[in-house]
């Protein structure tokens, strides 16, 4: 359960990478662009949009691993970076508060490397055991956790499964003991078998140990079962944010209600019979009337521009 202390915010975040040319006429690709959101203590926002949207890039600068363009991130209350004030603290000491699930369970983990010390090196780094049988105990306690066993620890990634090597993952992440994780895409590489198991691990752990999430994803569906809040991303911009029920049962912007319409029905009549939507950016009218974000209902954003506003609004009350 959160409460309404906000543990992330972000302000205008812009993420650039350079993509050729020198000098005045150096080109850059605009991956992520004037992204604003926060996520409260032990609550999960998720994060949802189609490939190459900027969902990850959101996610690896929101934890530094990319040096942000512009744009600011508060971490309770600590400005960890804030472009206009030459603010960029050592991000040391936040590693420990804030850890990363990443979308791959078959590229993540070092194939050099045991389980066991995969799993310990942030004990190592961050010098949180006294000695070698402290730090086997926590690794051991923490495998345990997530549903594997000590034999496991001696063993190579090449030697699990992907729901298991996911768990591996997950507790990497977890022996920090972090406030804060960013879970990316961590069941899409899974058969649809496992992962249900792992998304109930992630919720597991929330209730246990109070631990806040954003939740990157591109399937809306499986947006309903772990988020509290979901914010949908478009080529970097954040097109609408709500509360998950209100969003999944109420959604206003277009480019939302085409990916709602994708999710598969499991009734097959109604799955032929249903209609799908296709976005049209051409549809928006932004050269003289731009867009904003704006309030349509108390906590439901959506980006448009003024004749848009006042459409949304009429849509909402013919609902």
């Amino acid at each position: 359960m959160s409460d309404d202390k906000k543990l992330i915010e972000v302000q205008h975040l812009q993420q650039y990478f350079p993509a050729g040319g020198r000098g005045k006429k150096k080109k850059y690709v605009q991956a992520v662009d004037d992204v604003s959101f926060y996520i409260k203590k032990g609550e999960t926002l998720g994060l949802v949009g189609e490939s190459g949207c900027g969902k990850t890039t959101v996610g690896r600068t929101l934890l530094r691993l990319y040096e942000p363009t512009d744009g600011t991130i508060i971490y309770d209350g600590d400005v960890i970076f804030d472009k206009k004030k030459k603010i960029a603290v050592n991000m040391l000491p936040y590693r420990r508060k804030m850890q990363m699930v990443f979308q791959d369970p078959y590229a993540s983990l070092d194939p050099r490397m045991t389980i066991g010390d995969i799993v310990g090196e942030a004990i190592d780094i961050h010098h949180l055991a006294a000695n070698k049988k402290e730090r086997r105990d926590k690794i051991i306690s923490l495998l345990e956790t997530v549903g594997l066993n000590s034999e496991h620890a001696n063993r190579y990634p090449h030697e699990f499964s992907g729901g298991q090597r996911q768990r591996i993952g997950i507790a990497r992440a977890l022996i920090m003991n972090p406030e804060f994780i960013i879970a990316d895409e961590p069941i899409s590489a899974l058969d649809v078998s496992v992962r249900a198991q792992v998304l109930n691990l992630l919720a597991d752990m929330q209730k246990k140990r109070g631990i806040t999430y954003l939740f990157i994803a591109h399937d809306l569906s499986v947006m309903r079962f772990i988020t509290d809040r979901i914010a949908v991303i478009r080529k970097g911009e954040i097109v609408e944010m709500a509360e998950t029920e209100e969003l999944i049962t109420h959604a206003i912007h277009p480019y939302t209600r085409a990916l709602l319409s994708a999710i598969p029905m499991p009734d097959p009549r109604h799955e032929r019979e249903k209609k799908l939507l296709v976005y049209d950016a051409s549809m928006h009218h932004y050269e003289t009337d731009k867009p904003s974000w704006r309030e349509v209902r108390p906590e439901h954003y959506v980006l448009a521009n003024g004749s848009e506003y006042e459409a949304y609004k009429k849509l909402y009350r013919d609902w």
